[in-house]
């Protein structure tokens, strides 16, 4: 005679149905987010005021802030021509610099000339 005996027998489990019964499962996924209405559209954020959207990585203005929109589309455009100006005035500036290490080997050079012949002239006397 066992100790504890034969009378922890689990019963086995039924089997499971299919998890579901419809066909939903079986359409493409734009087809099933039209039917089901996943397409929510971009993230918007209000804070104080302002709305925001998340587009293509980025927050941007919402509608509500024309006036900001078109502000900052401004300020970009001024800060892009700055930063050309900038990059212009940057090749210019080593242009001269290049222009000044020119004429300093020129001037260089023609003052060891000047004092070689002032050494010779010095020498025939």
């Amino acid at each position: 005679m066992p100790l504890f005996g034969n009378k922890f027998s689990p019963k086995k489990t039924p089997p499971r149905k299919s998890a579901s019964l419809s066909n939903l499962h079986s359409l493409d996924r734009s087809t099933r987010e039209v039917e089901l209405g996943l397409d929510y559209g971009a993230p918007t954020l209000n804070l104080a005021g302002q709305s925001l959207k998340f587009e293509n990585g980025q927050w941007i203005a919402g509608a509500c802030g024309g006036a900001d929109r078109r502000e900052t589309q401004r300020l970009r455009k001024r800060n892009k021509q700055l930063e050309e100006e900038n990059n212009l005035l940057r090749v210019k500036v080593e242009i001269l610099l290049d222009m000044l290490a020119e004429t300093t080997a020129e001037s260089h050079l023609m003052e060891k000339e000047l004092d070689e012949l002032k050494s010779i002239s010095q020498r025939r006397k």
